[in-house]
């Protein structure tokens, strides 16, 4: 599964975070340590989502705008 990302360089390193999943987000020195942070992020996320709530499906729908 993807997720969408959002990568912000600063001073301090990298901060990054899932905007599709509210609350998951990490850190890392350089771009790459924050990507694979970030991954590591997803699946604790995920398994506790799972956890909470049981069984859990993510869909997309398609929604027409008039």
């Amino acid at each position: 599964m993807k997720y969408p990302i959002l990568l912000h360089k600063s001073k301090y390193g990298y901060s990054v975070s899932a905007p599709s999943l509210p609350g998951c987000h990490s850190q890392g020195q350089s771009e790459r340590e924050a990507l694979v942070n970030i991954k590591d992020a997803i699946r604790v996320y995920l398994a506790m989502e799972q956890r909470e709530l049981g069984a859990v499906k993510l869909c997309e729908v398609e929604v027409a705008f008039a």
